[in-house]
């Protein structure tokens, strides 16, 4: 289980915030597809699952839910347990991205540095590799080594992500057709909730950062237009590194979940244009916070001198 522990903790929260009903199919690529990740580790979550109890395997058919998901609110004691402590190359993930903001790495490096530098495996530090690279903060050099992203170093990296999402989000939900579905709506809605009676203190990084990116990649995807999702799919990718640094203050949640609820309440009615403004208004509110905040994301220019 502890290899899995990320993955074991998000679906969890897939099968609560979603109230899956016992009997569920939980079909691998679907909920890779969900978490963005690889087959491989959701099946070995799975059985992780199938061990506690929580899913059953069936010959041929794959996995199902064992009980309804609503249930799991009530199971904290399991559920912490089954979350666990993050594994070892999500733990290291957490360090290479606060070594690089803070200029204590290298923008340049091989894979026996990081892996003589994390005391990992060639196995965990291509693993390691490999997520990072998905969410577009390294490269590989020609030839040889890894190069980090100098972009995703700087404050200004993410208030300029932010300016650009106000172009485009408030924009996406003025296309024509929009439809944001009413399941869509209650997945939501209930995430927030979530956040509201407590999980924005206990949630990590990953999965508050994630609850943002699905919160606002669902509104956008309801336009239906292919420009609009690829391109907020692209920037919440590369700001990943930056993000998980802004939570350190996280007294700025609750305002977040209450402007994202009045954002679909507004969209529930059919209120289009106010919903398009309320959410105008969140991302600038947004923007101003992490201005304010400023301390907490110093480039490596300003603490290290410039590389």
């Amino acid at each position: 289980m502890s290899a899995h522990t990320s993955i074991v903790a998000q679906l969890i929260d897939l099968m609560r915030l979603e109230r899956m009903p016992a009997g569920t199919h939980l079909a691998a690529q679907k909920l890779a597809d969900r978490l963005r990740v690889s087959r491989s580790p959701i099946n070995a979550a799975l059985q992780g699952l199938h061990d506690a109890g929580i899913v059953v395997r069936e010959a041929n058919r794959g996995y199902f839910l064992a009980r309804d998901g609503s249930s799991l609110d009530a199971d904290d004691k399991l559920i912490e347990q089954l979350a666990g402590e993050p594994d070892v190359v999500t733990r290291t993930y957490f360090s290479v991205a606060e070594d690089l903001l803070s200029g204590a790495l290298p923008m340049e490096c091989t894979e026996v540095q990081l892996r003589t530098r994390y005391g990992l495996t060639t196995a965990q530090t291509q693993a390691l590799l490999a997520r990072i690279a998905n969410e577009g903060w390294v490269s590989r050099r020609p030839g040889y080594g890894w190069e980090f992203s100098s972009m995703l170093t700087t404050a200004d990296s993410l208030l300029q992500s932010y300016r650009l999402r106000m172009a485009l989000e408030p924009a996406a939900l003025l296309e024509p057709g929009y439809r944001l579905a009413p399941a869509v709506i209650e997945r939501c809605r209930q995430a927030e909730w979530h956040l509201l009676e407590g999980g924005m203190e206990t949630d990590t990084a990953d999965q508050l950062h994630n609850r943002g990116v699905s919160f606002h990649e669902s509104l956008v995807e309801a336009s239906g237009n292919p420009f609009f999702i690829d391109t907020i799919k692209r920037v919440n990718r590369v700001r990943r590194l930056l993000s998980y640094r802004s939570m350190r203050d996280r007294v700025r949640y609750r305002q977040h979940c209450e402007q994202h609820l009045e954002v679909l309440a507004l969209l529930e009615q059919g209120l289009n244009e106010q919903a398009s403004n309320a959410l105008r208004a969140h991302l600038v509110s947004t923007l101003k916070n992490l201005g304010d905040i400023r301390n907490l994301l110093t480039s490596r220019t300003t603490t290290h001198g410039s590389e």
